[in-house]
């Protein structure tokens, strides 16, 4: 099994307020899809008003960098057998949020 991070960037959910009921709905459902099939590890929205940077010198400044034009809106992992697995549960869970999905998979855990 691969993991894989299905992600889109903060402000792609675009939809009239009135329907955020119904895009919460469709969104859990999805989740509770991926959790009965064992294949959702974890996910959930990213608050990207309260980013911040630690640099290696522990010095904080607050957002991400400032060149950056994407911030990270929300997320899922999922641990699944394929690339094309991984594809469908973006597809799902593009369709439950209204907006792209982007998918990518992760490095595997480095043996000790």
């Amino acid at each position: 099994m691969t993991r894989y991070l299905i992600s889109f960037d903060d402000g792609a959910m675009t939809f009239p307020d009135e329907d955020l009921p119904d895009v919460a709905k469709a969104a859990h459902d999805v989740v509770q899809q991926a959790q009965d099939a064992g294949v959702w590890v974890f996910g959930g929205g990213v608050e990207s008003q309260r980013a911040s940077v630690v640099a290696t010198d522990r010095r904080v400044t607050d957002g991400p960098y400032p060149e950056t034009k994407a911030v990270l809106g929300g997320f899922a992992i999922v641990d699944v057998s394929s690339r094309e697995e991984a594809l469908d549960w973006a597809a799902k869970i593009a369709f439950a949020c209204r907006c792209a999905q982007e998918v990518r998979e992760l490095l595997p855990d480095p043996t000790v």
